[in-house]
C-alpha cells in the first residue's frame, strides 16, 4: 500500500505539472489572440468621477467616469469606465477597446495567466493524491476487516480450549 500510495503522488506530481503547463500555454495563447483584437485609445472624461458598487458583494467599489474617445478614427464613442481616483472632468485616461470601439477589459496578464495555471496543476495535484489516499485507506480497512473476522473465526476455536471454559452445548465430562 506504501509503494502504491508514493506511486500516485509521483503520478500526481506529474499530472499537476503537464495540466499547470497546458494551462501556462492555453492561457498565452488566448492572451495573445485578445492583445491582437484589443487596443489602447486614449479617452477624455467629460464628468467627474463617482464611485460604482463592484459586481460581488465582496468586491471593492470602482472609481469610474464618463469617457468620449475615437475607434476607428472615425466612430464616436461614450461610455463609463473604470479610471485613477483623482481623476477630473476634462483628464484624459487609456482605455481598452475592442474591434468595434467598445470599452473593454485588457487582456490578461503574464501573473494572471501564471496563477490560474499553477491553480490548475496544484488542483490537479491534491485531487490526485486525494483520491489515491482514498483508495488506500479504503484497502486498509478492508484488509483490516478480513483480518479481524479471521482473528475471531480462529479464537473462536481456540478460546475455548485454551481457557478450559465449556463450548455451548457441551455438559461436564464430555472432553
Amino acid at each position: 500500500m506504501h509503494a502504491a500510495f508514493v506511486l500516485t503522488c509521483l503520478l500526481a506530481v506529474i499530472a499537476g505539472v503537464a495540466l499547470g503547463r497546458a494551462a501556462w500555454m492555453d492561457g498565452n495563447r488566448a492572451a495573445e489572440d485578445i492583445a491582437r483584437h484589443r487596443h489602447t485609445v486614449t479617452a477624455t472624461t467629460v464628468s467627474e468621477t463617482t464611485y460604482r458598487a463592484g459586481d460581488q458583494p465582496s468586491s471593492r467599489p470602482a472609481t469610474v467616469a464618463t469617457a468620449t474617445w475615437r475607434y476607428p478614427p472615425q466612430r464616436p464613442h461614450t461610455a463609463t469606465i473604470p479610471v485613477p481616483a483623482g481623476t477630473r472632468n476634462g483628464d484624459t485616461v487609456r482605455v481598452w477597446v475592442d474591434g468595434n470601439g467598445s470599452a473593454a477589459t485588457a487582456p490578461p496578464g503574464q501573473a494572471d495567466i501564471a496563477l490560474k495555471a499553477v491553480g490548475i496543476g496544484a488542483g490537479a495535484l491534491a485531487g490526485i493524491v486525494l483520491a489515491g489516499s482514498a483508495l488506500v485507506v479504503v484497502r486498509l480497512r478492508i484488509a483490516d476487516a478480513r483480518c479481524t473476522r479471521a482473528w475471531e473465526s480462529e479464537w473462536a476455536s481456540i478460546e475455548p480450549l485454551w481457557s478450559g471454559r465449556l463450548r455451548p452445548g457441551q455438559g461436564a465430562g464430555d472432553d
